[in-house]
């Protein structure tokens, strides 16, 4: 492959995640190993860039709650559905620096309809209550015991509610032909 068709083919990335300031981006399979190699860059990163300290582990814990709902409940896997330790699952992460200091996580995976399903309830609901009310959540979530079959109890979606900076923003596209949603979450922090 010539220079010019290196640059013609991947300088558009390139430049357009410099022009949008992206600290992190990371699209593909996601498991434990992978996730606490990128959190360690991620962590990295924030420090040498001087991000304040309450910033950063807020960023850092949304950071790792994506990453963690791709591992759980991405409808992409190269291992088993019921394979419940070890699991490979298919998703993208991404970190952003705002014009205004802030910064922007977005992830995105397939997931099935009904997971789409709980998660837009989940996500309406987060929406309508207070910082008051999710942290008061997120403390009682932290109480009670895990219900069976759950791979969080929800204690993903609050934890980044708690850090973000304004309500969660999320999407779902239709259903592509496997059958599966398109999920996309973003945290403003």
């Amino acid at each position: 492959m010539t220079a010019d068709l290196i640059a013609e083919k991947y300088g558009t990335f390139f430049t357009l995640a410099r022009q949008h300031q992206v600290i992190f981006y990371y699209v593909g399979y996601f498991s434990q190993h992978i996730v606490a190699a990128m959190a360690e860059a991620v962590k990295l990163q924030l420090e040498v860039a001087g991000v304040a300290g309450p910033t950063r582990r807020k960023l850092f814990s949304s950071f790792v709650e994506m990453a963690q709902n791709i591992i759980h409940y991405s409808a992409d896997a190269l291992t088993p559905p019921h394979q419940d330790e070890r699991e490979l699952r298919h998703g993208s992460v991404c970190i952003r620096r705002e014009d205004d200091g802030r910064f922007l996580l977005l992830c995105a995976n397939r997931v099935e309809p009904e997971v789409a399903g709980d998660l837009r309830g989940k996500l309406e609901q987060l929406r309508s209550m207070t910082m008051d009310e999710i942290k008061q959540a997120y403390r009682q979530t932290l109480r009670d015991e895990t219900p069976a079959g759950s791979k969080g109890a929800g204690i993903g979606l609050l934890t980044v509610a708690r850090d973000a900076s304004g309500p969660l923003e999320f999407d779902f596209d239709t259903a592509d032909a496997a059958g599966a949603t398109v999920f996309y979450l973003k945290a403003c922090i």
